[in-house]
C-alpha cells in the first residue's frame, strides 16, 4: 500500500496491563464473508454474465482492470456493505476482494481506484444498459425453475434525489424530487427479475405495456419458460388497458388492484347490502364478503372480470357505533373462487414490497447519484446483482438448516461477511486464518464448502 502507516498508540490498562494497538497486523482484511461471495458467483455467475454483455472500448494494451473484474469487485463491495465507489480507494488493497476477483492476495495488483469505477459506471451508452438490464432477465430465467404458471410482480419505489439528474421529477405525493424505478420480482423464489429507472411519477399505459411486453418476451427465450403461463401483478396504477390488452393477445395472465368509482360500487350494492345484514345480525367485530362481476370501463375495449372484496366493521363516532362498509377491486383474466384470487393471489403481493425495501436499505439500490440516467440505471442494475450474490449465500444456509436462512441481508452481512481474516500467501498456497473465536464458525464452513461448483 502507499498510505503510511500510523504510528502505534496505547489505551488504558487491563487487569494492570496497558494495552498498545498498531497497524502493523500484516495482510489482513475485515471481509472474510467475501469468500462466500466469491463461492455464490461461482455458482450462479450473475457478473460474469452483465460483464459479457459490455463493449469495452479501451485500448486493450493500456488495460489494467478488465470489465469482468471491476463488475465482481463492486457488486462484492455493494454486498458487503460499501455503498460508493469511493470506498474502493481503501478496498483496491484488500486481500480478499482481490481473491474474489481473482487476484492473489499479495503478489496480485492493486484493484480499481473510484475513479477507473466511475468512469466505467457512466461508460455504457442507453442501448448497452438495455442490454445489461435485459440480463439481468436472462440471469433470472437460466437460474430459477418455473411451474406451469407463475406469478411476477412489478412495483416501483420512491427514491429521492438530490441534485439535477436525468429523468428526476417532482412528485406531490411524497413531496420530493425522485426517481421511482420499477422493480420486477419473482416472489415464489424471492428472486429479482429486473430492475428499471424511471422518472418519478404514475407510469403511462404505454410504459406499463412495454416493460410487461419486454420482460415476457425475454424469459420465453429461454427454452425453460416458453411454456408457462405469466401472470403479472400489481397494484391500481399498473392496471392500464393497454398492459391487460397485451397480455389478453399474448397469452399471459394478470391480475392488478382497480381504483373504485360509482359504476363499481352499483355493481357490488347488492353484495355490500347483504354483507350488511349479516354483519349486523352477528356478534363478529370484522367480516369480509366477496363478489365477481363482468365491467368494462370506458377506456377498454372489452369487459374485464372484477372481483369486489367487502368488509363490515363497526367504528365508534360521537354518536354512537355505526357501521362502515369498505370495498377495494382487482381486475383479473384468472378463473377461480374470488376469495382465494383476492386474498391467496392478490394480496401476497406485499411480499414484493418486501424484497424491494431490503433492496434498498440493505443493497443501497438508491444510490443514484450520478447525473446521467444511463448511468443510474447501470448502478441500479449492479446493486441487483448483489441482490442475487446475497440470495445464494441465503439458500446455502437454507440447504445446511441454518437460521440465517430466515434472516435478512444486514444479519448475513453482519455474522458471515464482516469477519476478520489474515491472509497469508505461499508460493503454492494461499491460507486464509480466521478468528478462533468466530460465533459462525461452523455455518461459514458448511456455506463455503456448499457454495463449491463442481470442476476446479
Amino acid at each position: 500500500m502507499t498510505e503510511p502507516n500510523l504510528l502505534a498508540f496505547n489505551l488504558p490498562a487491563v487487569s494492570g496491563k496497558k494495552p498498545t494497538v498498531d497497524f502493523a497486523g500484516g495482510n489482513q482484511s475485515s471481509d472474510a464473508g467475501m469468500l462466500l461471495l466469491r463461492g455464490a458467483e461461482r455458482c450462479i455467475g450473475v457478473c460474469r454474465r452483465l460483464a459479457g454483455t459490455i463493449v469495452d472500448r479501451r485500448d486493450p494494451g493500456r488495460i489494467h482492470h478488465r470489465a469482468e473484474e471491476i463488475v465482481t469487485a463492486r457488486v462484492m463491495a455493494i454486498a458487503s456493505g460499501h455503498k460508493d465507489a469511493n470506498d474502493h480507494d481503501r478496498l483496491r488493497h484488500d486481500p480478499l476482494l482481490k481473491m474474489a476477483v481473482g487476484r492473489a492476495p499479495e503478489s496480485g495488483a492493486p484493484l480499481a481506484t473510484q475513479s477507473t469505477i466511475s468512469r466505467f459506471e457512466n461508460a455504457p451508452s442507453k442501448h448497452e444498459a438495455a442490454r445489461l438490464t435485459a440480463a439481468l432477465v436472462d440471469q433470472f430465467a437460466e437460474t430459477v425453475k418455473p411451474g406451469a404458471q407463475e406469478v411476477i410482480d412489478i412495483d416501483d419505489t420512491v427514491d429521492v434525489v438530490h441534485g439535477n439528474q436525468q429523468l428526476s421529477f417532482f412528485n406531490a405525493h411524497h413531496d420530493e424530487r425522485c426517481f421511482m424505478p420499477a422493480h420486477i420480482v419473482h416472489v415464489a423464489s424471492g428472486a429479482p427479475v429486473t430492475a428499471i429507472l424511471r422518472t418519478g411519477k404514475t407510469p403511462k399505459g404505454s410504459e406499463v405495456r412495454t416493460i410487461i411486453k419486454h420482460t415476457t418476451r425475454r424469459l420465453r427465450r429461454n427454452a425453460r419458460w416458453r411454456a408457462t403461463h405469466v401472470v403479472w401483478r400489481g397494484d391500481s396504477h399498473y392496471g392500464r388497458p393497454q398492459a391487460m390488452e397485451w397480455c389478453e393477445a399474448n397469452d399471459a395472465g394478470f391480475i392488478f388492484g382497480l381504483a373504485g368509482n360509482p359504476a363499481l360500487a352499483r355493481l357490488s350494492q347488492e353484495a355490500a347490502d347483504r354483507l350488511s345484514l349479516l354483519h349486523a345480525a352477528s356478534d363478529e367485530d370484522k367480516m369480509r364478503g366477496f363478489t365477481s362481476f363482468a365491467y368494462q370501463a370506458g377506456s377498454w375495449t372489452r369487459p374485464r372480470r372484477v372481483i369486489a372484496r367487502l368488509e363490515a366493521t363497526m367504528r365508534r363516532t360521537d354518536d354512537g357505533w355505526r357501521q362502515d362498509i369498505d370495498i377495494r377491486y382487482i381486475v383479473t383474466s384468472l378463473k377461480g373462487d374470488p376469495r382465494h384470487l383476492y386474498e391467496d393471489v392478490y394480496c401476497k403481493r406485499g411480499q414484493a414490497e418486501n424484497l424491494i425495501k431490503l433492496s434498498k436499505a440493505q443493497l443501497a439500490s438508491d444510490r443514484t447519484s450520478c447525473t446521467s440516467a444511463v448511468a443510474n440505471q447501470v448502478r441500479l442494475v449492479l446493486a441487483t446483482a448483489a441482490f442475487w450474490l446475497m440470495r445464494e449465500v441465503k439458500m446455502a444456509a437454507a440447504k445446511i438448516e441454518s437460521a440465517l436462512a430466515r434472516a435478512e441481508f444486514n444479519t448475513i452481512r453482519l455474522r458471515l461477511i464482516k469477519i476478520a481474516a489474515r491472509v497469508v500467501e505461499h508460493a503454492t498456497r494461499i491460507r486464509v486464518h480466521l478468528p478462533a473465536s468466530c460465533p459462525e464458525a461452523a455455518t461459514f464452513r458448511a456455506i463455503a464448502l456448499g457454495l463449491m461448483p463442481a470442476g476446479p
